[in-house]
């Protein structure tokens, strides 16, 4: 029998920060914590990219995140590593800050042994910091060779807390592309069974956070550089979305809670809330 589970939200600002100053933070930057920045759909070597990660700098300065994950499409059109990552984050990764990608759709699968996406060659692959173990998806490519490697790895792992992230979501109020319910088949009941916590997608060009869905909480993150307008129809399944602005994610998980924020290219906390751990199915 599954623990039920309660979801309490921080009310979300609508607040607006001009420039890089700092807004006051919701996170609670606990000592030992586990702390990390998410980007989606950010390689676009355009100003945006550029504005977004000054405040990632900013936000770190207040915040010290260890690392930062990728959602996918980190580098569009021409692959081009200098233009679209590397001077982009030049700040971020010149204090040494490693970032962990996953593929996006318009990503060369190549670039998964490109050494600063820290994929190591592999499609899927999994890491831990803390007491956090995160699982990398392709979702570009989901046959049964990685399916039977998500079941096993999940079930192998017994850290407290489990996030997964990859690039298609599997809940999305987006006009353009909307859930993708034939990975949600594979992979949902997977989650459940074996306790994940959170999961992150971007391929959808705006923020949104779903209500929990069997427990489980999906983040989309997929306006760190490229932004569709007003694409959200908000549904019963919306806890939170913004859809005017690029965004990037601040998250710490410490205990049994996960502390969030949404931040936007102005700096502007446009969604903050705390997720409890959840349990695997007994």
């Amino acid at each position: 029998m599954r623990r039920a589970i309660a979801l309490l939200v921080v009310v979300w600002s609508t607040g607006t920060w001009a420039g890089t100053s700092a807004p006051p933070s919701t996170l609670p930057g606990a000592a030992g914590s586990v702390k990390f920045a998410v980007i989606g759909d950010n390689g676009t070597g355009k100003q945006p990219q550029y504005d977004i990660a000054e405040q990632m700098v900013a936000a770190r300065a207040r915040f010290p995140f260890e690392f930062v994950i990728m959602l996918g499409d980190n580098l569009y059109g021409r692959q081009d590593v200098v233009s679209k990552f590397e001077r982009p984050y030049a700040k971020l990764l010149q204090a040494g800050v490693p970032f962990y990608a996953t593929l996006g759709n318009h990503d060369d699968p190549a670039k998964r042994t490109y050494k600063g996406f820290n994929m190591a060659g592999e499609r899927y692959y999994s890491f831990v910091r803390g007491a956090v173990r995160f699982f990398v998806f392709d979702t570009n490519i989901m046959d049964a060779t990685q399916v039977a490697w998500i079941e096993a790895t999940l079930k192998e792992s017994i850290d407290p807390w489990k996030i997964v992230y990859f690039h298609h979501p599997l809940y999305s109020d987006g006009d353009r592309h909307g859930s993708n319910v034939e990975l949600r088949v594979i992979l949902e009941p997977l989650f459940v069974r074996y306790g994940v916590n959170v999961a992150l997608s971007g391929h959808e060009h705006f923020y949104e956070r779903t209500t929990p869905q069997k427990g489980i909480t999906y983040f989309i993150e997929g306006s760190s550089g490229q932004l569709r307008k007003g694409d959200v129809s908000r549904s019963a399944m919306t806890a939170a979305a913004f859809d005017e602005d690029q965004t990037f994610m601040l998250m710490e998980v410490a205990g049994d809670e996960l502390t969030f924020e949404a931040i936007s290219r102005t700096g502007a906390i446009v969604d903050s809330g705390v997720i409890p751990r959840r349990q695997a199915e007994q």
